[in-house]
């Protein structure tokens, strides 16, 4: 059976933190699985709202312990432009053998999870802007590019039985501290995008 807790993989990089001071602002109770628990400002890991799990994306364990707490995943894993030395499959091997048998086990059923638009869809419009982009990542971070997309292709294959969104994005401008959230809440418009 499901918890009662939205889970947070991703939690520690400037968009994660930003999406748990958003949670917890509106009052839902949080898990946020973290490699580096200390990545998290102290402001968000002493709310009584947060349950922080440190573990590896290697520890099958510690995920389902995660999962079991949770009734929705929502992931902001994914590489950095500048890792040359990312494992491209690391991510995707992480969902396929550890996240989504640990979701069916608990009885977790929705996910959503961080792509780019270098994942392509057949619904997608061509967009010559979008074409250069992703050229460009493709060129200068092939290992980048080949994780997202085989992100994509691990949720295509592989979530059978889940209900799973991929968001994909572009890039995610801003800052993550109290003071530029509560600045960009307060201004009350919704970021569409840059370029679209």
């Amino acid at each position: 059976m499901p918890g009662s807790k939205v889970l947070v993989l991703g939690g520690t990089g400037p968009a994660g933190i930003c999406l748990l001071r958003e949670l917890i602002h509106r009052n839902h109770e949080v898990v946020a699985f973290a490699r580096n628990p200390k990545k998290i400002p102290k402001d968000i890991s002493s709310s009584p709202l947060i349950e922080i799990i440190e573990g590896q994306l290697s520890d099958t364990e510690a995920v389902s312990t995660a999962v079991s707490k949770s009734y929705v995943v929502v992931s902001l894993l994914g590489p950095t432009i500048g890792d040359w030395k990312v494992d491209p499959s690391m991510m995707a091997d992480f969902y396929k053998h550890s996240l989504f048998p640990a979701m069916r086990q608990h009885g977790v059923k929705r996910v959503y999870a961080m792509g780019t638009i270098s994942i392509v869809r057949p619904e997608d419009s061509r967009s010559l802007l979008r074409y250069c982009m992703v050229a460009f990542v493709r060129l200068i971070a092939g290992g980048a590019y080949r994780t997202i997309i085989n992100i994509g292709q691990t949720f295509e294959e592989d979530a059978k039985g889940l209900d799973w969104t991929i968001y994909r994005i572009a890039g995610i401008p801003g800052g993550s501290d109290n003071e530029s959230w509560k600045k960009d809440r307060e201004d009350g418009k919704a970021f569409c995008g840059l370029g679209w």
